[in-house]
């Protein structure tokens, strides 16, 4: 073998070394296969994520709390206002039961018997109609005011010990995410890669908060807004709409979902739906960023009558994203379909999905 020959191989082996660095460094998009000495990276980079989108949401349910602790305490000062304020009210009520109790209506009522004049009687009469009016709003106005704050007092003490339990649940979900965090400081002491790890968690971290949440959050916006246009959509594609009597059927093939919702916004170009086994999945890569979406319909009755999409699974350039951050983008953005802005009396049955269409039966509400 000549001098040359083993120049050019070694050239090769480096730029073969110095292409897998770059290619195991380029962070962004890790959703494609991965050798197998990469996944438990994967795995950690992944659960990482998941530290970093729990923390966010203890601290919201944190001010959630103390927002509710504020409420709790004006409402206890404006109940206490409220008891000083109908002492009068506590009294004159009690005015009127005693007054019912003893029997001091009773002359009143007695009169009316024994009055000798007709004109007497009706005057005695619309005397006692006034006063039995007049102890009736005594009586209902102490009882409604002290009512009022008592059952606002209570929602607030309930809504209280909800957070309490979610918060202690979001704690336990980050405690695991933590000892996790800890096997991969024990496994990272014995590697000899592991700045390379540490830089690759800075730098995912980094790019999900200062571009993936944000490019996340969009594509849930421009898909609340487009739900919010189906109705209208939908009377002006009355194929897709099949009316026996007072029952209606909306069947919506995905080829049909993807064309209008990419009428609604250019950011569904780079994003394809697709209906499998009752199940909507979603797809789309744009630049640096690819979201994966899956999820399911169900039927809700509050607040309003419809059906409303769930997020089964959220991926963001291959990494799982926590249930928590799941939950905030469906409270955040309604991606609901309310048959009541398609016509009035129109109320959902059942959603499903079969043979690659969307099934929405209805039927007329009276």
């Amino acid at each position: 073998m000549t001098d040359s020959h083993a120049h050019k191989r070694l050239a090769a082996a480096i730029l073969a070394a110095l292409i897998s660095a770059l290619l195991i460094l380029r962070l962004p998009v890790l959703a494609e296969e991965k050798p197998k000495s990469e996944e438990d990276v994967h795995s950690l980079l992944e659960k990482s994520l998941s530290v970093v989108e729990i923390d966010k949401e203890i601290a919201r349910i944190a001010v959630e709390k103390e927002a509710l602790l504020d409420t709790m305490s004006d409402t206890e000062r404006q109940l206490a206002e409220q008891e000083i304020a109908i002492d009068g009210k506590r009294d004159q009520a009690g005015d009127v039961l005693r007054a019912y109790y003893m029997g001091e209506r009773d002359m009143l009522y007695l009169s009316l018997l024994t009055t000798d004049s007709w004109t007497d009687f009706f005057t005695i009469l619309d005397y006692l109609d006034i006063l039995v009016s007049q102890d009736k709003h005594t009586l209902n106005t102490y009882i409604g005011q002290y009512r009022d704050l008592q059952n606002q007092y209570t929602q607030l003490e309930d809504k209280q010990a909800e957070l309490i339990a979610l918060e202690e649940k979001l704690k336990l979900q980050r405690d695991r995410v933590i000892a996790l965090e800890a096997e991969l400081e024990g496994e990272l002491a014995g590697r000899t890669d592991s700045e390379r790890i540490r830089l690759l968690i800075e730098q995912l971290t980094s790019f999900w908060e200062e571009k993936g949440l944000t490019e996340v959050r969009e594509y849930f916006k421009a898909l609340s807004r487009a739900m919010g246009e189906l109705p209208g959509w939908l009377q002006d594609n009355k194929d897709l709409m099949e009316i026996k009597g007072f029952q209606y059927t909306i069947r919506v093939p995905e080829d049909r979902l993807n064309e209008f919702l990419r009428e609604q916004d250019e950011k569904f170009n780079y994003f394809s739906f697709q209906f499998e086994d009752d199940r909507i999945i979603a797809y789309g890569k744009r630049d640096d960023i690819e979201i994966s979406v899956s999820g399911h319909y169900s039927l809700i009755e509050e607040p309003d009558n419809g059906i409303m999409f769930h997020v089964d699974e959220l991926k963001f350039n291959g990494f799982t994203l926590p249930d928590t951050t799941r939950a905030a983008l469906e409270e955040e953005f309604d991606l609901g379909f309310y048959p009541g802005m398609l016509t009035k009396f129109l109320k959902a049955n059942s959603v499903a999905i079969e043979d690659g269409e969307l099934i929405i039966k209805l039927s007329v509400s009276l």
